[in-house]
């Protein structure tokens, strides 16, 4: 005589298991943190800030032409370090061909004055027709309401 037993499967799961989401969301977050201090386009510097910039939508084009001087004056073509006295040559071979001869300067607002000079003069050389400077805008704090203080006024 043998005994035979049936054994019943468990009750189907109506909840949904996110675990496998949770981890593939982690992992794309980990990439983008990575991945967009790379996407900024040139050398990054302390820009100087105005209450009314005007927009530069052309400076985020692919193909546009930033030069950087950091505060060490230290000047960029891109992401490539350049001397001040060799931009000249090749910022004209960067617009050769091209209908719009605009260039971008992003300068550390620490630069020294003198440096940023010599660059634009530079550029001016090199056959530059319009020279964008590249400035953040002051985020002005939303003024609280005044309280008095205590006693005052009585």
């Amino acid at each position: 005589m043998s005994i035979i037993m049936k054994h019943e499967s468990p009750p189907p799961v109506a909840d949904i298991n996110v675990t496998p989401m949770v981890d593939v969301m982690l992992v794309m977050l980990i990439i983008f943190m990575v991945i967009t201090p790379m996407l900024t386009k040139g050398v990054s510097v302390d820009m100087v800030r105005t209450k009314n910039p005007i927009a530069m939508q052309a400076a985020d084009k692919t193909d546009a032409i930033i030069v950087a001087v950091t505060r060490d004056g230290k000047t960029f073509l891109g992401n490539t370090q350049v001397p001040a006295d060799q931009m000249s040559p090749k910022v004209k071979d960067l617009l050769t061909g091209r209908v719009d001869k605009e260039v971008f300067l992003r300068a550390d607002s620490r630069a020294r004055y003198e440096k940023v000079v010599e660059v634009v003069n530079n550029l001016r050389a090199s056959g530059v027709d319009q020279l964008g400077l590249l400035t953040e805008q002051i985020q002005e704090k939303r003024p609280g309401r005044a309280t008095p203080a205590a006693g005052a006024g009585e």
